[in-house]
C-alpha cells in the first residue's frame, strides 16, 4: 500500500457517514413532496401553490446535495494526512453509492410498504389521460408494469443518484486537496 494512500477502511468509513446525511437530504426531500402532493390534491390556488413550492424544493435540494458533497470531500482531504486526488474522488464515489442507496432503499420501502398503491393510481391516471390514443393491448400491457415498477424505479434511482455524485466527485476532487504545481513529488 502507497504511504500516500489513505485506508480504506478509513475512506468507506467516512462515506458512509457523509452518504447518511446526503441521502437523509433525499429522504426529507421525498417526504416534503410527498406532503406537498396532498396538499395539491386541494386544488385551486393551493394546487399552484404546491407547483411552484415543489419546484423551488428541488432546487433547494440539488444545491444542498452539490454544497455537502464538495464540503465532505473538504474534510475528507483536510482530517487525512496525504490524502490525494484519487483518494478524494474516491471517498466522493463511495459517498455517492451509499447515498443512492439510502435513498433507493427509502423509496421502495415507501411504495411497497408506505404507499403500496402509488403505482396503480398513476398509472390509472396515465390510462385515463391516453385511452383515447392506445389499443386495449397497450392498455392492458400498462397494466402489467405496474408490479415491477418499484423494483424499477429502485434500480433506476440506486444509477441516477450513484453517476449523478460520481459527476461532482470527478468534478471537485480535481481540486481538493489543491495541486500544487510546485511540489516535486506532485
Amino acid at each position: 500500500m502507497n504511504e500516500n494512500t489513505i485506508e480504506r477502511k478509513s475512506l468507506w468509513n467516512e462515506a458512509a457517514k457523509s452518504g447518511l446525511v446526503l441521502g437523509g437530504v433525499s429522504v426529507a426531500y421525498m417526504l416534503l413532496t410527498s406532503l406537498l402532493g396532498k396538499l395539491q390534491e386541494a386544488g385551486g390556488v393551493l394546487s399552484a401553490l404546491g407547483n411552484v413550492t415543489g419546484i423551488a424544493l428541488w432546487v433547494a435540494k440539488l444545491i444542498v446535495c452539490i454544497y455537502l458533497m464538495k464540503f465532505f470531500m473538504r474534510r475528507f482531504a483536510s482530517g487525512n494526512e496525504g490524502v490525494t486526488n484519487g483518494d478524494t474522488f474516491r471517498f466522493g464515489t463511495a459517498t455517492a453509492l451509499l447515498s443512492a442507496l439510502i435513498f433507493s432503499a427509502f423509496s421502495l420501502a415507501w411504495a411497497l410498504f408506505i404507499q403500496p398503491d402509488m403505482y396503480a393510481e398513476s398509472m390509472e391516471l396515465a390510462k385515463d389521460a391516453y385511452s383515447g390514443m392506445l389499443s386495449s393491448e397497450q392498455l392492458a400491457s400498462l397494466d402489467e408494469l405496474v408490479p415491477r415498477m418499484p423494483t424499477f424505479t429502485f434500480f433506476v434511482n440506486l444509477i441516477w443518484c450513484w453517476l449523478f455524485g460520481t459527476v461532482l466527485s470527478a468534478i471537485f476532487s480535481a481540486n481538493i486537496p489543491p495541486r500544487n504545481p510546485f511540489n516535486e513529488n506532485a
